[in-house]
């Protein structure tokens, strides 16, 4: 940080796991066992601390495949299923090689590391750090500040995506993220939006009414917004008005 608190580096530890399993070549240990996954993990991780010399970083991870939000939504990332089995034996190696090269390890039980994630930024922030947050995860874009002390980083990409950033990708603010999924769904992690509505639509509608809270319950006809099919539009949000406020709970972090 320019005024001489400290920068603390979060990172999205399941991610850079799940990427390394699809994009790693296979490898094995002298015991047989599969570790292409934990090798694409370490060898990240190695890259990440020298290229940026963290003073302070962290790394974070779902405790377990389910959460809290399966309780809410038994669906929840249904589609993804267990972990086949050489993959999830990798998982405890990504933690012990992160602990190895100094990293803080983070993860809370029945929680995902998103939330872990948003908890520390918070208290971060409140402490008066910068957080940069290392992520591919749109969701997590709720964390950004308009100040700059909390910003997503996309290290695949080398992209750093600020409050006008997520505006611009996005079309919406930071905070209005949860809203904007709960409309356009994640289909990453099985959250279905309002049928008919994408992205534009949806941040049209936020531009005029903030959150969802204050879009008209009935359907009722909008005046004002420059949206081609506004009538068509708000009937669909109406008639899945429930499962647009289910995703944007499951959405928050």
């Amino acid at each position: 940080m320019t005024d001489g608190s400290p920068l603390v580096h979060l990172i999205d530890g399941h991610v850079w796991i799940f990427r390394s399993w699809f994009t790693m070549p296979s490898r094995s240990a002298p015991d047989g066992r599969e570790t292409g996954a934990a090798y694409g993990f370490t060898s990240s991780l190695v890259k990440y601390l020298r290229e940026h010399e963290p003073s302070h970083v962290g790394m974070c991870f779902d405790h377990a495949m389910t959460s809290f939000r399966n309780e809410i939504e038994p669906g929840y990332k249904g589609d993804r299923g267990e972990p086949e089995p050489e993959l999830e034996a990798q998982f405890d190696l990504c933690r012990d090689a992160a602990h190895a090269l100094g990293v803080a390890v983070y993860e809370a039980e029945n929680f995902e590391a998103d939330d872990v994630i948003a908890t520390l930024t918070d208290r971060l922030v409140q402490r008066g750090a910068g957080v940069r947050v290392v992520t591919v995860d749109k969701d997590l874009a709720q964390l950004v500040t308009e100040d700059g002390r909390v910003v997503l980083y996309d290290n695949s990409k080398d992209v750093t995506l600020d409050a006008a950033g997520v505006r611009e990708k996005f079309g919406v603010d930071p905070g209005q993220i949860p809203d904007y999924l709960g409309l356009v769904g994640d289909a990453i992690d099985c959250l279905p939006g309002v049928p008919g509505v994408g992205a534009k639509s949806a941040a049209a509608v936020l531009g005029a009414f903030e959150t969802l809270d204050r879009i008209p319950p009935h359907g009722e006809p909008w005046s004002g917004l420059a949206l081609r099919g506004a009538q068509r539009v708000a009937e669909r949000i109406a008639g899945h008005r429930d499962r647009a406020l289910r995703t944007r709970e499951l959405a928050t972090v």
